[in-house]
């Protein structure tokens, strides 16, 4: 029996591990048998998060994360959850393995994916000219001729922000018009570093140790082309992974984890969510570990309100402001 199981060894997971192992809880840290770590893990040079003036690589920043946990007293387990039942006081996880744990409270930190085009190239060169999140690779590609793969909100706004650093940047869109809306559309349009690739879908991607070009075939006649390119950023969106609670917990529109307000707490007692399970807007590591602080104080709290923690009591079942739409318990079941 524990008094806190997290879910996820991403940012935010780590985060609310260390907060709540220097408060002597004691957590279980879920990591994943195969992804451990999160999104970091795939990335590169890390040169904006705080602490580290001279960068550090991705899977160095969630090494630190996780000794810095496991130095406190956090227990870190590579398996992967297959079940969760949530709805009594105490919170059952089962994993892959067949072991199961129980728990008081429970932490659901297990982020986001960026979906991805699917193509060999693509896997290939991830972290090598091939990326998903422009705030944290721009930089980068100083004058370098760089795409955005996308048609929406989401691939404007990279678009429009990586011509900060790149000479070029190209726009590629399997349609003949965009998803984006008007105001983002009339920005993209405007700025002349950016040129619109049309009726166009990347199929390749070319180069050995990096990013070097990309293969396009054409969605109206079929026909292929090479396109020479320094980087390649798909921004095509980012799906939370919710599989596990779909009928369990409420959801916002976006399909994320809803949270009462700035605090952890979901729509069932006990049970917390931080990172960016909860986060459809910025997605960053920063602010994921500042979610995953907020997830621990709120444990925290929950279990004082049990006589389990020494924090001051408050009522450990009030959840207010449920929302209004999204996909709730009753209708995903």
């Amino acid at each position: 029996m524990r008094q806190v199981i997290i879910i996820g060894s991403g940012p935010a997971g780590y985060t609310a591990a260390i907060y709540a192992a220097r408060a002597n809880l004691k957590p279980l840290v879920v990591a994943s048998s195969v992804e451990a770590g999160g999104e970091l893990m795939n990335t590169t040079d890390v040169e904006n998060f705080p602490g580290f003036p001279e960068g550090i690589m991705g899977p160095d920043l969630m090494t630190k994360m996780q000794e810095q946990a496991e130095r406190f007293g956090a227990e870190v387990l590579y398996d992967d959850v297959v079940e969760l039942d949530i709805d009594g006081p105490v919170k059952k996880v089962t994993l892959g393995s067949g072991k199961t744990f129980e728990g008081d409270s429970l932490v659901f930190a297990t982020g986001s994916a960026h979906r991805k085009i699917g193509i060999e190239g693509e896997e290939r060169l991830s972290g090598r000219g091939v990326s998903y999140c422009a705030t944290c690779d721009g930089f980068f590609f100083r004058e370098r001729v760089i795409a955005v793969v996308g048609g929406g909100d989401s691939a404007m706004e990279e678009a429009t922000f990586l011509t900060k650093f790149a000479s070029k940047v190209y726009v590629i869109h399997r349609r003949g018009e965009l998803r984006a809306s008007k105001i983002m559309q009339d920005r993209a349009f405007a700025n002349e570093k950016i040129e619109f690739v049309w009726n166009s879908e990347v199929v390749d991607v070319l180069g050995t140790d990096a990013v070097n070009g990309l293969v396009l075939e054409d969605t109206v006649d079929g026909s292929r082309r090479e396109l020479a390119v320094d980087g390649l950023f798909v921004a095509i969106g980012n799906d939370p992974r919710t599989h596990l609670v779909h009928g369990k917990l409420d959801l916002t529109p976006e399909g994320t984890v809803w949270v009462d307000g700035r605090s952890s707490r979901t729509s069932v007692p006990g049970v917390f969510a931080a990172g960016d399970v909860i986060d459809p807007t910025y997605r960053q590591a920063v602010t994921a570990a500042g979610s995953g602080t907020v997830a621990a104080l709120d444990v925290e709290h929950y279990l004082a309100a049990l006589g389990e923690a020494g924090l001051p009591a408050v009522d450990a079942g009030e959840i207010d402001g449920l929302p209004d739409a999204g996909l709730s318990r009753a209708d995903a079941a």
